[in-house]
């Protein structure tokens, strides 16, 4: 086996969800306050942007917050991430959502799954 395969066949081992672009996720991060006390603090938005494999696979999560946007790019085999979420599940027809950066109020979080609606 490869060397390189070996170090990441360590890393991988964490239970992670599976979850796409548009899905609407709720990481739990893990905050130190003091001398071995933790905090976990979650950050909820819908995920934008998915990228890299393997041990350096990182996704971007966007949310709105007092009228202002904030992204964050988080590792996915961070040992920082305690846990994650998925709240909802999103369709979306493309890979990366950056046109959400420029939707403000509603229109930035409504990505839905739509059920199919056919007339008798």
């Amino acid at each position: 086996m490869d060397k390189l395969k070996l170090v990441e066949s360590m890393y991988t081992n964490k239970e992670v969800p599976q979850f796409n672009v548009g899905d609407t996720v709720k990481v739990l991060v893990r905050i130190p306050e003091g001398e071995g006390k933790v905090r976990l603090h979650p950050f909820e938005g819908v995920v934008i942007a998915k990228s890299g494999s393997g041990v350096r696979s990182r996704f971007t999560v966007r949310k709105v917050s007092f009228g202002e946007g904030i992204e964050r790019v988080f590792p996915l085999y961070s040992p920082v991430i305690e846990r994650i979420e998925v709240v909802r599940q999103g369709k979306v027809k493309r890979a990366k959502l950056y046109y959400l950066r420029a939707r403000i109020s509603k229109r930035a979080t409504q990505i839905e799954t739509r059920e199919d609606k056919t007339t008798p």
